[in-house]
């Protein structure tokens, strides 16, 4: 029997997505404690592997991982009418700013995954593989709740950008042995929540979460990665490439009952620094810089934008 494509309420749509990001936010965050005192220790791997510590890793991994899917499922999916496994094509929402939160969700539970197994005393090709590929696999289970809900569906768009956040990390530390590139995220106040405060945020609580209108994702290259050992050039300089989206108050278009915003997306080249690099002899001071390197650094930055406008920013966030 052939499905019909679901009909969506796309207030509904945006609303699962908040819940499901509330879940990686929660799986990242105390995931990220549990790595953050392997990096008050040492990230290096032992010459043994530490059964204990891996014990515990093994451990708190299953943990989340099944609590956070049995969570969304009683608290979000059990709510709707289920279906049969079907796809929906939900690409270009949001002007594909979805589609890099999951790019980024993927990656950064596949980088603490590694650490924690590296702390653990694991082969490196070994955790990087088991550790780096953690993203996906937590994913596409949530994708796969989404096959079966009649609300939503299958996304090969999530699933694809799932992928890429895995491979991006897995690929530089098998062949690189280092994270020359890596994913940030930056977020400052749009003027849109206003005209759709249940959609895009009533407060700032919600809005950093649900107004992908002041988000930006960015591939911070690091210079000095890439020159010789020997280079004076700053280990913590770097170089990155953003992308943000501008002028959304709904998933494909705005309601034609609000003011007219024009839709468009924006690309952006700007200096940042790599906190992670920057070694200081305050163990809690490297503690933090590790813990909240994902943070984009304000700096100048040159955007261009769908409009065919270029800007100069003194300082983007």
């Amino acid at each position: 029997m052939k499905l019909s494509k679901p009909s969506v309420n796309y207030w509904l749509l945006f609303n699962r997505n908040i819940m499901r990001k509330t879940f990686y936010l929660l799986l990242f965050g105390i995931a990220l404690c549990k790595a953050s005192i392997a990096q008050t220790d040492s990230l290096q791997a032992e010459t043994i592997i530490n059964k204990k510590r891996l014990t515990g890793v093994v451990s708190t991994e299953a943990v989340l991982y099944a609590g956070s899917i049995a969570g969304l499922y009683t608290l979000w999916y059990q709510k709707y009418p289920q279906s049969s496994f079907h796809f929906f094509n939900d690409n270009k929402e949001w002007l594909y700013m979805d589609k890099l939160g999951h790019f980024a969700t993927s990656y950064y539970i596949g980088k603490i995954g590694y650490e924690s197994l590296i702390w653990a005393g694991v082969d490196k090709t070994k955790a990087a593989w088991y550790g780096g590929g953690l993203g996906f696999v937590y994913q596409t289970s949530i994708e796969v709740l989404d096959g079966f809900s009649s609300q939503w569906g299958f996304s090969l768009g999530d699933m694809t950008t799932n992928f890429l956040g895995s491979a991006l990390f897995i690929s530089q530390q098998l062949i690189l042995k280092e994270q020359k590139v890596l994913l940030k995220w930056s977020y400052s106040p749009s003027n849109y929540a206003k005209f759709r405060p249940n959609l895009l945020g009533s407060n700032w609580k919600e809005t950093w979460l649900k107004d992908y209108n002041g988000q930006t994702y960015w591939l911070s290259f690091n210079i000095h990665s890439f020159l010789s050992k020997s280079s004076s050039f700053p280990k913590w300089f770097n170089i990155a490439l953003g992308y943000g989206a501008d002028g959304m108050l709904g998933a494909n278009s705005n309601p034609s009952s609000l003011p007219y915003f024009k839709r468009y997306s924006q690309l952006y080249l700007s200096a940042d620094i790599d906190l992670g690099r920057i070694k200081t002899k305050s163990k809690f001071l490297n503690l933090i810089f590790q813990s909240i390197g994902f943070i984009k650094i304000p700096m100048p930055t040159l955007e261009y934008n769908s409009k065919n406008d270029f800007i100069f920013h003194v300082l983007h966030f």
